[in-house]
């Protein structure tokens, strides 16, 4: 019996890698969030630990048990990207829980990342690269990434840096394009306010997301880092029209209304070459 450690186990992506993670045998879930779950939100055999990583307690700590491998999805401020929240306070707080369960013996950690750790740069990102983060966020990220990959030279455990790209589905966030777009399709509105629409990214349905991750927690030691993404790119406004398409909606796509955002590139996506290689070999 396995048993995986859940941070974020409430959160849009969390939920999701929750599912995944119960759908496997030979499994047992610690399911780690700050506030304790509605009633029903957890399956019954996962059992919860609320816990703040900000100010963990050693009770706290100790409720957590020896996991096998920790899922580490939490991140405070989002998503104000340009916060420096993100390296000013949260960065010292996620080190220093972190870096304390692997100085308690973690063998294993698979850690979610971004690709805003890329910076401003075009065309496809492929790990290779060296991140130029520009803005709090990724820089955040980025440290806590090199920080981590430091402690490995002090203490023995495997290590997985899954550097997420662009995501969507149920229980996104309401700010998000596809949140957003939804509710205004479900009450029946003629147009939707974008962007003008030809930024080309990379997005993948959080439920293939979450199966990613998973599959990098059971059935990897340890992967360095990986994108995690689908290697296609594709334009916000033709990813929005498909969304209209699919629910058969008629509602009318008002292109322009938002500037592009100033924090992004125009054209980014992700080499998923590492990515399909991993899985590749997790099937052979």
């Amino acid at each position: 019996m396995k048993r995986v450690l859940l941070t974020g186990a409430t959160g849009f992506i969390g939920r999701h890698v929750l599912r995944e993670l119960s759908a496997r045998e030979g499994i047992e879930v610690v399911a780690v969030s700050r506030h304790a779950p509605e009633p029903g939100q957890l399956p019954v055999s996962v059992r919860h630990v609320a816990l703040d990583i900000a100010a963990p307690s050693d009770r706290d700590l100790a409720n957590l048990g020896n996991p096998d491998v920790l899922i580490h999805l939490v991140w405070s401020g989002l998503p104000n990207y340009k916060s420096l929240h993100h390296f000013e306070t949260h960065l010292g707080e996620q080190y220093r829980f972190l870096s304390g369960l692997i100085r308690a013996g973690l063998p294993l950690l698979v850690c979610t990342g971004t690709c805003f750790e890329y910076g401003m740069r075009c065309g496809e990102l492929d790990e290779s690269l060296v991140p130029d983060p520009l803005n709090p966020y990724g820089f955040a990220k980025d440290a806590l990434r090199r920080g981590l990959d430091l402690l490995r030279s002090t203490h023995s455990f495997e290590f997985t840096w899954a550097r997420l790209f662009y995501m969507f589905g149920d229980g996104q966030p309401a700010t998000s394009l596809y949140s957003q777009l939804i509710a205004a399709g479900e009450r029946g509105d003629a147009r939707f306010r974008m962007s003008p629409g030809d930024q080309l990214r990379d997005f993948l349905p959080v439920t293939v997301v979450a199966k990613y991750l998973v599959d990098l927690a059971l059935n990897t030691s340890g992967a360095g880092i990986v994108n995690v993404c689908s290697g296609q790119p594709i334009s916000v406004r033709s990813l929005a029209e498909k969304w209209i398409k699919q629910r058969e909606w008629s509602m009318t796509l008002e292109l322009g209304h938002y500037p592009y955002p100033d924090y992004e590139p125009m054209a980014f996506w992700g080499s998923s070459h590492r990515l399909s290689q991993l899985m590749n070999k997790k099937h052979g």
